[in-house]
């Protein structure tokens, strides 16, 4: 397993872009200066020995080197053995909609991202808890079995588009019953799901799959993405924005349905929150699942991690050998060696 002991040190490297669109500025302010003495032909008889691609050489050289530098700096580490480690918890899983009509921005920027976003500051504050994600439109998906480790909760996560799954709709109740299926049947402490979604549900019995998880001692939660008046649905498939419309050619409008919402969750034994602009939810309902009862788990981590820097550093260094070694001039010797000149 790898990670980076000081990973803000990485924030250096953006000073490389910088010394690039320097340098090229610098080429350029050359290259006009040296038009004013004359022109090109004659310039380079008067300086046989001046390089045009050896300054650029050596300047990629230094930029490796820079690079390679502050990677190390960032001290890279590699786990050299996995350890097994209990934890008192609970199992909770995340089923996040993703059909076309969480694209709708009366959730700002729209419903789609604002959820990712406060999914991804959830599991920040998760630390002993196993958690799973499932995406769902007009089927479900296992996006991410049930784990301890939260940065493959956080790498899933950001991949999750609407184009992930297949088929479009809102099928809350497979949502649920493909969430029943991946708890840990031998885990004897408390699961939860929370369901992100409009509510806009027109495939299947999700009521009916909520009191089957409730009996099965799953609390299903619900959270309502999308204002009362909704918004529209946009489209960009022709490479610009525009807004889905129906065969009469009237704007679709997606309005959050929570009755639906709310009934869900009541059959679940869990609890209803509509976010809003201000808020998703998420925060309050975090606190609601802390309290429940927590059991032993056992979850596999990566211990012993050896620093790796030594290595970006050494090649850091060499680069920066190789620069000095690099010179900005043609070789005497070596300038009219033509390996591949036409021989007459």
């Amino acid at each position: 397993m790898f990670r980076l002991a000081n990973p803000e040190y990485l924030y250096a490297l953006l000073v490389i872009p910088a010394l690039v669109a320097f340098f090229w500025y610098y080429r350029i302010q050359r290259k006009k200066a040296l038009a004013l003495f004359g022109q090109k032909d004659i310039l380079a008889v008067l300086m046989p020995n001046v390089s045009a691609s050896r300054p650029i050489l050596k300047f990629t050289v230094l930029m490796l080197a820079l690079a390679s530098i502050i990677v190390g700096i960032a001290r890279p580490q590699f786990g050299s053995k996995l350890k097994t480690e209990k934890r008192k918890g609970i199992e909770l899983i995340i089923a996040l909609d993703v059909s076309n009509s969480m694209m709708a921005e009366d959730i700002q920027p729209n419903r789609l991202e604002r959820s990712k976003r406060a999914i991804a500051q959830l599991v920040d504050k998760l630390s002993d808890d196993k958690i799973g994600l499932i995406v769902f439109a007009g089927d479900a998906y296992v996006q991410l079995p049930i784990t301890a480790d939260y940065v493959s909760a956080k790498l899933f996560l950001n991949s999750i588009n609407t184009n992930i799954v297949p088929t479009q709709g809102t099928a809350i109740g497979a949502a649920i019953k493909l969430g029943i299926k991946s708890f840990n049947p031998q885990f004897e402490g408390s699961k939860a799901m929370i369901i992100i979604t409009d509510g806009e549900n027109h495939e299947d019995d999700a009521v009916g799959a909520a009191t089957e998880a409730a009996k099965q001692g799953i609390s299903i939660y619900t959270i309502g993405m999308g204002l009362p008046q909704g918004g529209p649905i946009p489209d960009f498939s022709n490479g610009m924005k525009t807004y889905r419309k129906d065969r009469e050619g009237n704007t679709i409008v997606t309005k959050l349905d929570e009755p639906m919402l709310q009934k869900i969750a009541e059959a679940g034994k869990g609890a209803y929150i509509r976010a809003n602009n201000a808020q998703v939810g998420l925060n309050n309902l975090f606190n609601e699942v802390n309290k429940m009862e927590k059991a032993e788990l056992e979850t596999q981590i990566y211990a012993d991690y050896a620093d790796q820097f030594q290595y970006f550093i050494g090649l850091g260094l060499f680069l920066i050998l190789l620069d000095f070694m690099i010179l900005e001039r043609k070789n005497k010797y070596l300038k009219n060696f033509r390996l591949f000149a036409d021989r007459k």
